[in-house]
Order: C-alpha cells, then sequence, then structure tokens
C-alpha cells in the first residue's frame, strides 16, 4: 500500500527572464529610427546617394562661384550704397510683410479645405494652385490689368498699388501665399480631427474649438509656412518688375536690382547683390528653424 504523502508540492519554477539584447534594426526602425538597412542594400543606397550628390554638388558650386568671383569691396559697396541699401530694406520690409499676410490668409483657407465639406471645394482647390503653374510674368500682367478695370481703379483712389511699394508687396503676396496655403494644408491634414470633435462634444463652439484645439496643433506648420513664403517673396521677379517696376529709391528691390545691374553689364556688382540675399535668407531660414524647434509640441 502506497503512503500517501503529506508534503506539500513544490512551486513550478518561473521562467528566467530573457536577457537584454541589443534591439533589432526592425525593432529599431519602429521606434523612428527609420528603416533598416541591410547589405545587399548598400549597393542601392549608394546609387541614391550618388543621383542626389549630383544636386547637392550644384548648389555649392553655384554658392561657391558666387563667393570666389566677388571680392569683398564690392559686397561693401552693396551697404554703402544709398540705392542699394534702399533695396535691401525695402526687401526685408516687404518680405516680412508678405509672409504674415501669407500665414494669416493660409490658416483659415487651409482649415476649410481639410475640415469642412462644401459645393466647389475641388474647383476652389485647382483655383489655389494657378500661381504655381503661371508663369512669374502672367501673374505681373493680370495684376496690371486688374488695376486698370473700375474696381481696380476705385481701389487706387485710396491706395495705391501699381508702381508703389503697397505693389511689390501684393506682388510677392499672390505667389507666396499660395504655397504656404499647401504647407498648411498638409499640417492641418496631419491633425486628427477627432480632437475638434471632442471638444465640441463637450460643450465649445466651432470657434472655441478651432482657437483652443485645432490652431495650437496647427503652430507647428505656421513656421514652415512662413518661411516658404518669405523664401518665394525674396526670390520673386517677374510679378515684381512687371506690376510695380524698378524705380530707385521707391519700388527697386534686391532682385530687380539684380536685374538692372545685368542689363548694364555691371556683373560684379549683380553678383554681389546676390551675396547679400543668400546670407541674409540662409540666416532668416536658421532663425526660421530655431523657431520651429521652440514652438514645435
Amino acid at each position: 500500500m502506497n503512503e500517501r504523502s503529506d508534503a506539500i508540492p513544490a512551486a513550478p519554477a518561473l521562467p528566467e527572464a530573457p536577457a537584454k539584447t541589443a534591439p533589432r534594426p526592425a525593432a529599431r526602425a519602429a521606434a523612428g529610427h527609420g528603416v533598416p538597412t541591410y547589405r545587399p542594400d548598400v549597393p542601392f543606397l549608394i546609387a541614391l546617394g550618388l543621383i542626389a550628390f549630383v544636386y547637392v554638388a550644384l548648389i555649392a558650386g553655384m554658392l561657391a562661384s558666387l563667393v570666389f568671383y566677388v571680392e569683398l569691396p564690392v559686397v561693401g559697396e552693396v551697404f554703402a550704397n544709398a540705392r542699394y541699401r534702399y533695396a535691401v530694406l525695402l526687401s526685408l520690409t516687404s518680405c516680412s510683410i508678405t509672409a504674415v499676410l501669407s500665414v494669416w490668409v493660409a490658416v483659415p483657407t487651409a482649415y476649410l479645405l481639410t475640415r469642412v465639406e462644401f459645393p466647389g471645394k475641388r474647383l476652389l482647390d485647382a483655383v489655389l494652385d494657378i500661381p504655381i503653374v503661371l508663369p512669374p510674368l502672367v501673374i505681373g500682367l493680370a495684376l496690371l490689368m486688374l488695376f486698370q478695370t473700375g474696381p481696380g481703379r476705385f481701389v487706387q483712389d485710396y491706395v495705391r498699388f501699381t508702381y508703389a511699394v503697397p505693389g511689390v508687396i501684393l506682388a510677392q503676396f499672390m505667389v507666396a501665399c499660395a504655397f504656404a496655403i499647401r504647407t498648411m494644408t498638409a499640417a492641418f491634414a496631419e491633425i486628427n480631427p477627432r480632437q475638434e470633435q471632442v471638444a465640441m462634444t463637450l460643450g465649445c463652439s466651432r470657434a472655441q474649438a478651432f482657437w483652443w484645439v485645432v490652431l495650437p496643433e496647427a503652430q507647428r506648420g505656421m513656421i514652415p509656412a512662413a518661411t516658404i513664403a518669405w523664401a518665394r517673396a525674396m526670390g520673386e521677379f517677374g510679378p515684381v518688375l512687371v506690376f510695380a517696376g524698378t524705380t530707385a529709391f521707391r519700388t527697386e528691390v534686391m532682385p530687380t536690382s539684380i536685374f538692372l545691374e545685368l542689363q548694364v553689364g555691371n556683373l560684379g556688382v549683380a553678383a554681389g547683390i546676390s551675396i547679400v540675399m543668400v546670407v541674409l535668407a540662409m540666416v532668416v531660414l536658421l532663425l526660421m528653424r530655431l523657431a520651429r524647434g521652440r514652438f514645435s509640441v
């Protein structure tokens, strides 16, 4: 007869915790470090890198040619000459105003395109791309003809646009704002609409949900929108030339100054003004990137 044992059975042994190992490439990719790279992928990535290198080399070559072609006294002449100094100040002022106006218009327009369904939405979306695809000279000519109509003359009785400083800003704005709208549209598309819906469910009106929920999230897109608008305005030439003219100490900006100097064969001064434009653009873009990193969530 077998004796029954009163001993308590031993608890089953727990499995040992796996040793911590370095994350696999797939895990690193899921954590936000990009797609994992394996040895067979190296030739393909090198081919892609060579294609990108050609374009980067062209950019570096263009900038280097400007730097090595122009002597420092020529660059100093841009700031010493009152005419060029006025063009620099007008360019900075008009581009800054254009960037602010572009973002001010882009935010509500992009919100409507991404959050509201209404008749003619696709047509409006296509119309907003017209300033992007139209030749710049055509935009300037169209503005010039617009202000020859009855409503245009009525507006000019109060604010002079044709061949005046407001015309410079308007010509820059017509192109820059289209790019700002596209940037803000992408920013609003990345915001989950459920947050806005929850705020409205909790008692917020549509306007309150926009100001308190959507707009703070959209701030991360405002800096890029302002940056691209400022950069487009800085380099805008065709609409400004046709609509605002190139009058010295009045409507002359840096792109038109370069055009005028090239017309008389003064390549050195034109290159000097170009270097000033490049430096100013790089400084502004750097400040915009720092501001984006500071205000991004």
